[in-house]
């Protein structure tokens, strides 16, 4: 399919698809709600603020210096290892398996290819020299987790099954990747790919592409198999959800949680870093890796600030954490000392 705004876009869900969304507890009166009252969006007294903060500091947005990238060596060893590829990208490798999340290659994380978004680093590796993936989740449909060409280019060179929540289905559909190969999950339901289990899990935020909103489920996602748990929280506010998740599913070895992107004017979506780690510790978390910051400038804070507010956090709260450079592989098992290497670029 060639590349336009519409296609890019996505579908719509209709037939039997629509019908799942509609009986979806978690959708009423046309959208999906979140589990508790969450103001997505911006009030009116509000946007004169946001415009003059979108265009100063942007200096302090930036790094100052090349970001460093590793050349993931991405091999055939057994346990459980995070490669974190950039953003809310990373690839999990577990007991075997390679789950892959939200998956974002393009130069922009936007319906265009000349505004929008830029990326402030290269992908680690190349999109083709990735190793056979076992699935591709999604946490939701927003531009930077949800990339048409990147899901594309996957659909055609791996044999992956893409798990996603409810309705996200209906874009991947428009992208021609066959309806055989998507998992389309509510909050709560399970795919099994053999003894990988992956669940989709409450979060809260909102979605939607173009000018439609909410008509697509976001999900928190647990990876897991007999031995080994990964909880990734997609993006989201901080939530009472969280304890209920690790009371559940947990102790989880890693998570991969969002700190990066948040704002005053937008708390019930975003989490801040001190957030991110209380829902590590919501949901019995093991290593904490920190996601969702460094390569797309998407808030008005200073570039480094998500990972030096997590590592400050973590320190006082006794967490155990791991702020890998894109590109770097975690074991989980041995994680590597935090150097703070963002000091460095900022």
């Amino acid at each position: 399919m060639p590349f336009t705004i519409a296609a890019q876009i996505g579908g719509k869900s209709t037939g039997a698809r629509l019908a799942r969304v509609e009986a979806s507890p978690q959708f009423a009166d046309g959208k999906f709600r979140n589990s508790v009252p969450t103001p997505s969006s911006l009030s009116l007294t509000a946007l004169p603020r946001i415009a003059v903060a979108a265009f100063t500091g942007t200096a302090e947005r930036r790094p100052h210096h090349a970001i460093p990238l590793v050349n993931p060596a991405l091999d055939e060893a057994g346990g459980l290892h995070v490669t974190w590829l950039g953003h809310s990208t990373a690839l999990i490798e577990i007991e075997g398996r390679r789950v892959l999340l939200d998956p974002v290659w393009s130069e922009r994380c936007s319906p265009t290819r000349f505004a929008g978004p830029r990326r402030l680093h290269e992908p680690p590796l190349p999109l083709h020299s990735l190793p056979p993936i076992d699935a591709v989740v999604i946490s939701h449909d927003h531009y930077d987790h949800l990339d048409m060409t990147t899901i594309q280019e996957l659909a055609a060179h791996h044999r992956a099954t893409f798990v996603v929540p409810l309705g996200v289905g209906a874009h991947l559909e428009r992208w021609g990747v066959s309806l055989a190969r998507i998992a389309e999950l509510d909050w709560n339901e399970t795919h099994r790919l053999g003894d990988l289990e992956l669940i989709a899990t409450p979060a809260r935020h909102f979605s939607g592409r173009g000018f439609s909103r909410d008509e697509t489920l976001w999900a928190s996602w647990v990876i897991k198999t007999s031995t080994r748990r990964v909880f990734y929280s997609g993006d989201t506010g901080y939530f009472p959800g969280f304890a209920a998740i690790g009371a559940e599913h947990g102790p989880f070895d890693a998570t991969l949680v969002q700190v990066g992107a948040y704002g005053t004017d937008w708390p019930d979506i975003h989490m801040v870093p001190e957030d991110g780690v209380a829902t590590h510790l919501d949901v019995r978390g093991g290593l904490l890796i920190p996601v969702h910051w460094a390569t797309f400038d998407l808030a008005t804070h200073k570039w480094a600030e998500p990972a030096e507010r997590t590592w400050r956090e973590a320190k006082a709260r006794g967490v155990q954490l791991a702020i890998p450079r894109p590109g770097e592989r975690v074991d989980v098992d041995n994680p590597p000392e935090v150097d703070a290497w963002w000091e460095q670029v900022a």
